[in-house]
């Protein structure tokens, strides 16, 4: 089965007290603030983000983010370092999306056929959060399927911009973000088709960020990242000795 899928490339920065200002005088434009509710899910073993797949539902709707057979490495970034940029394929039509999920499933029945077994009902699970259970509905009900659950839930006010990129399409989005728990990170976006242009998309990124003064040569940690970290500690570890995160 064939996706049409798109690829995201980001970059993570420090929020300065005087982002927007300094967004507005390069010449960004704000497109406008909102808040939303973010559910993060996987099974008990953890198979989608121990590979790097991260099926998240913000406020209804599904978006499935695959790792790229693509490197990640680009002209702001040092030979030896983390990539400042993550690159990602998106999925977002929800059938697709099982469809890619029962795909990562079938290379091990075993472990999963085990999870599902072992699920205990009207418990809390391991990674849910007692708000997590909230908003559920009888369409879920491929996540109980699939023995998926909820392992992260947050809600996040993010202010928008889009720079306009001469001889461009799409221009570069810079999205601020605050996290309910307390962390506050900026990201410089840029999509394109899978298998585009992606050195375009890192140059004009890269672009961006020299235009806001970033020198810093380390990635930035983002939201999920810190979420982990503080939240599923555990989690956080597993990730770090597989070198996802």
């Amino acid at each position: 089965m064939q996706f049409k899928m798109s690829v995201e490339i980001e970059r993570k920065f420090v929020c300065n007290p005087d982002i927007q200002e300094l967004l507005t005088a390069i010449g960004a434009v704000c497109t406008g603030a909102r808040k939303f509710r973010d559910q993060y899910f996987d099974t008990r073993d953890l198979d989608l983000t121990l590979k790097d797949f991260w099926l998240r539902r913000r406020e209804g709707t599904w978006e499935l983010k695959c790792p790229t057979t693509r490197g990640a490495s680009g002209t702001d970034e040092k030979i030896g370092a983390r990539p400042l940029c993550t690159h990602y394929r998106e999925i977002t039509n929800l059938s697709q999306i099982q469809y890619e999920i029962r795909e990562i499933m079938s290379k091990n029945r075993t472990t999963k056929r085990n999870a599902s077994e072992s699920c205990c009902q009207g418990e809390l699970k391991i990674g849910e959060t007692e708000g997590s259970r909230d908003g559920a509905s009888g369409d879920d009900e491929w996540l109980k399927n699939l023995s998926l659950q909820c392992f992260a839930d947050f809600t996040t006010a993010r202010c928008s911009y889009l720079l306009e990129v001469e001889g461009e399409q799409g221009g570069v989005r810079i999205d601020l973000d605050q996290a309910d728990f307390g962390y506050c990170v900026g990201e410089i976006e840029v999509l394109v088709p899978d298998g585009g242009d992606t050195q375009s998309a890192l140059q004009r990124i890269s672009a961006t960020a020299e235009k806001l003064g970033l020198r810093d040569e380390k990635r930035v940690e983002g939201k999920m990242h810190v979420y982990l970290q503080r939240y599923r500690p555990d989690h956080y570890r597993q990730l770090l000795s597989t070198h996802i995160l």
